[in-house]
């Protein structure tokens, strides 16, 4: 079930090949889940046994090498030929004997490439050391180079059917945040709050369901909320608590992510005031995104915004963003902070995640974007501002 149209996909595996080439390579080794299903439109849950992509310059279509009960989902979901499609019996599988890259080497031994140049993506999540390992072992006269980013870096320009798929995710982030803010209040426990995002993340809007995101549904609360990577408790929110909630609609893959924060009770000044300055630096560095600006520009718009109201942020205000599976859905490549020179491009897409986690508190907005032609195009349509929940009578 092909999800682009198969002038797509050779189009990006010809790019892939052009920058095999620009690196001096003969085969790359696709480990990562978001690269393989870029380039094949393979699609499952097993990345968390040993699987990959081999593309090779003088091979028309790369050769998909997984576990054998999954091989029926390659057939299902990927564009690749039967003869395309090698699979690992399950005696390979978390044996002290056999490695999934044992097999992966006699396959690439069948087809002459055991005396080349020779990328793997060293810092993918599940391409482990072991792997690698047992890859040069069964290959000792290859030449391993790390290729980690090479897939990435091409995928960071979207097509406008990649576009439209994250124009929907962001139909679905709405309606997942809208469900967030209706949720939460006085007494309500924070599981069940999350409960209610997963069920309209997945359900999705009229017209088409949801994927589920590379990441969880980040909900700290009260004095929790000044940390900015963690999930939900069976608590109940308490009157005073500041409430960040940061989530994603997801569709094919494709994540749109959306960041707000709500307040149980009327709001401290520390949070009126720290939410006007986040707002105002969020508008000034989307007004900052045009084609040939540097991603660092846009930073330096925000941190001026920031700094004039002294405060300081030391992590990244954003990271691009698209296709990806579990633990993230950043494409690991350009980022919107100090000394990224990474030129902004037409459909290029970003995560600009506005979070100043602080003391004890924080507050966080985020918006999706998509750089256009003249500027840029915010995803998701959703109040920015901070959302006051009453006091429960």
């Amino acid at each position: 079930m092909e999800l682009f149209h198969l002038s797509e996909y050779d189009a990006r595996l010809a790019k892939t090949k052009q920058a095999m080439e620009n690196e001096g390579l003969d085969v790359l080794l696709v480990t990562d889940p978001a690269n393989m299903n870029y380039l094949s439109g393979y699609d499952g849950w097993s990345f968390y046994v040993s699987q990959m992509l081999i593309v090779a310059h003088d091979e028309a279509e790369p050769i998909w090498v997984g576990r054998k009960m999954d091989a029926p989902g390659a057939n299902w979901t990927t564009w690749l030929s039967q003869s395309s499609i090698r699979a690992y019996p399950d005696d390979y599988v978390q044996s002290d004997v056999k490695h999934p890259m044992d097999f992966a080497a006699d396959v690439l031994r069948s087809m002459g490439k055991f005396h080349c140049r020779i990328g793997v993506e060293m810092d993918a999540y599940y391409f482990t050391a072991r792997s690698l390992q047992r890859l040069t072992a069964g290959l000792p006269d290859a030449v391993f180079h790390d290729a980690t980013l090479l897939v990435n870096r091409i995928r960071i320009i979207k097509s406008n059917q990649e576009i439209a798929y994250m124009q929907r995710a962001a139909r679905i982030a709405e309606s997942a945040m809208k469900t967030a803010v209706e949720s939460i209040a006085e007494g309500v426990r924070e599981c069940d709050v999350a409960a209610n995002i997963f069920s309209a993340q997945i359900r999705g809007i009229e017209g088409y369901g949801g994927d589920y995101p590379a990441i969880v549904p980040l909900l700290p609360a009260g004095e929790r909320s000044g940390s900015c990577h963690l999930t939900w408790t069976d608590k109940r929110y308490q009157p005073g608590d500041t409430v960040i909630v940061e989530l994603a609609g997801c569709y094919k893959r494709y994540h749109s992510p959306l960041a707000r924060t709500i307040q149980v009770g009327d709001p401290p000044v520390h949070i009126r005031n720290l939410t006007d300055v986040v707002i105002e630096g969020v508008e000034t560095a989307l007004d900052a995104v045009k084609p040939g600006v540097a991603c660092e520009e846009v930073e330096t718009a925000w941190r001026r915004v920031i700094e004039r109201a002294g405060y300081k942020k030391e992590s990244r205000l954003g990271y691009s963003v698209g296709l990806n599976y579990p633990p993230d859905w950043g494409e690991h490549t350009a980022s919107l902070r100090p000394g990224d020179r990474t030129e902004l491009v037409p459909n290029m897409t970003f995560h600009m995640i506005a979070g100043m986690w602080m003391d004890g508190y924080g507050v966080e907005m985020s918006e999706t974007f998509r750089v256009t032609q003249t500027g840029c195009e915010t995803l998701a349509n959703f109040p920015r501002e901070l959302a006051v929940k009453s006091y429960a009578l």
